[in-house]
């Protein structure tokens, strides 16, 4: 998967939230590359331009959890909220994530497949 195919930029700060050990390290490396940074955790402490959430269905309330991702985003910053695909354990419907994003104050604006694992759903800030 390319990182600018999925909007990533080079020189932006990502921040990274639900990482666990199933997440796609390839993936995840190939955005830092692209970037040109580490990503970030929760505990960066300062204003991101994007944010990564690896979400499986049975972690937090997913509502709770895209609220979350708002805290240190900039303004109309974007939210990667990956997925595992169908059939992989933690799997989350699409219909799910439409439901939640709304609610949180996101935009849903695309999904796409990352790999054979998992999938990813570009959301957007809605300005405050």
């Amino acid at each position: 998967m390319d990182a600018a195919r999925l909007g990533f930029t080079p020189g932006t700060v990502i921040q990274e939230l639900g990482w666990d050990e199933d997440v796609d390290d390839d993936l995840r490396s190939a955005i830092e590359k692209h970037v040109g940074a580490e990503l970030v955790d929760g505990e960066y402490g300062d204003v991101v331009d994007g944010v990564i959430l690896w979400w499986r269905d049975g972690d937090d309330d997913l509502v709770d959890s895209l609220v979350d991702t708002l805290q240190d985003l900039v303004e109309g910053g974007t939210i990667w909220l990956f997925t595992p695909k169908v059939g992989q354990p933690g799997y989350v419907p699409g219909a799910d994530i439409a439901e939640a994003a709304p609610v949180a104050g996101l935009s849903t604006t695309t999904t796409s497949s990352t790999g054979t694992d998992w999938a990813v759903t570009r959301l957007t800030s809605q300005k405050r």
